[in-house]
């Protein structure tokens, strides 16, 4: 009786806690960044084609790059931001880069000013990504702090989405001028950059914190990252392998007839699936264990894969299309819990900054390795070798659990 009191009331007291306006403010910060980049990226490799006459290697190259930069920076962001105690300049700094480069798409003449904006539009994405997390964490209390973090995230979800539907209405009325579609994104681009500025207020601190006296991780410390977590990290580089990027999803569906008025329809249904996936799969996964549903992706991939080499119809596409997202949802949050749950505490930084540089690295080979492949074989081999890399990842996931086993 005494248990089933506490509880109750503990749940009355959470549920009075209100979300602070900070973490509102950087939610509608991720909605309208997003917004302005999917509007981009929708349309982006189409664009680069089709009028810039970049070749598919080409473009395996700019997302490689700029996809990797993104993550690879996470690593220095992070840390910096503990060691400077200033979250929000350097999340102000990353996102002010974002909306800058936003008009170097629409004034680009070449494949290099493209690569440029794209290059510098990540890298601003890598700076933000780990100050704006850490900076909810700072403004947030404990009784709400799952939850001010699940609403940031339903709202970067909510412009990943809109962002594509958006561009598709305005090439519709625009007679397919993308362009023009670029200059509008550069609109709520500004407009998250505002929220930021004046929407968000750091919390002062009084003293400076262990790692403000000691910025120094020394080389002994990664001798507690045990094996589990070193499987981890090379069942997700291989992985990543496997799921070069979407870009080549957009690619597919052009190349298979798609009008380009309706390409931004690729990317929306890929994150409408990867939203509705990612709470549910991670919620399964508290209950169940991860690897099991790690699985479960991994070969919700593979037949992702096979459908996109082998489709004859946009049809089959979006549903392959479909089942990408699907898989996405599946492994993004139980590979970063994995992670969480192999690294001690004191390192976890530290083990999401290594997580994420071999990531990074493996999203940069493989989305060349795509382009390639696309260029010398045709879009057919490049999903076939994507559902490859995805099977010697699965057994290396096979490998970890029996090691567990025994």
């Amino acid at each position: 009786m005494t248990t089933g009191h506490f509880e109750q009331k503990e749940i009355k007291t959470i549920t009075q806690k209100p979300i602070p306006r900070g973490v509102w403010a950087l939610g509608f910060v991720s909605l309208f960044m997003d917004i302005s980049t999917e509007m981009v990226n929708s349309l982006l490799p189409v664009f680069l084609v089709s009028i810039m006459g970049a070749s598919a290697l080409a473009v395996g190259m700019i997302e490689g790059i700029a996809q990797a930069t993104a993550l690879i920076t996470k690593i220095f962001s992070g840390v910096l931001s503990d060691f400077f105690g200033k979250r929000k300049l350097l999340a102000v700094v990353g996102y002010g880069l974002a909306a800058f480069t936003k008009p170097i798409f629409p004034l680009a003449t070449s494949v290099g000013w493209v690569a440029t904006a794209r290059f510098i539009d990540r890298v601003g994405k890598g700076i933000r990504g780990a100050p704006r997390d850490a900076l909810i964490g700072d403004i947030t209390p404990h009784e709400v702090r799952g939850a001010s973090y699940g609403l940031r995230q339903s709202l970067d979800t909510v412009g990943a989405f809109a962002g594509p539907l958006l561009a598709m209405l305005l090439m519709v009325l625009l007679a397919d001028d993308m362009r023009t579609v670029f200059w509008f994104a550069v609109i709520p681009a500004f407009i998250a950059v505002a929220f930021l500025l004046f929407g968000v207020k750091e919390p002062k601190r009084e003293q400076k914190t262990e790692i403000q006296k000691r910025m120094m991780i020394q080389w002994a410390d990664f001798r507690h990252l045990g094996r589990a977590y070193w499987w981890t990290v090379l069942v997700g580089g291989v992985l990543t392998l496997a799921r070069f990027s979407e870009a080549f999803l957009v690619l597919r569906a052009e190349d298979i007839g798609l009008t380009i008025t309706l390409v931004p329809l690729v990317l929306m249904v890929m994150n409408i699936m990867y939203a509705a996936t990612s709470y549910p799969a991670g919620s399964l996964s508290d209950r169940i264990g991860h690897r099991g549903l790690l699985a479960s992706g991994f070969i919700v991939l593979i037949i992702a894969d096979l459908i996109l080499a082998t489709a004859n119809n946009i049809g089959w596409v979006l549903f392959g299309v479909m089942l990408w997202g699907m898989h996405m949802g599946l492994t993004h949050g139980i590979l970063a819990a994995m992670v969480a749950d192999t690294s001690p505490a004191k390192l976890r930084g530290t083990a999401f900054g290594i997580f994420n540089l071999i990531s990074g690295i493996a999203l940069l080979v493989a989305s060349v390795i795509a382009g390639g492949l696309w260029d010398q074989y045709g879009a057919p081999v490049t999903f076939y070798t994507g559902a490859g890399f995805t099977a010697i990842a699965l057994l290396g996931l096979l490998v970890i659990r029996w090691r567990y086993s025994r």
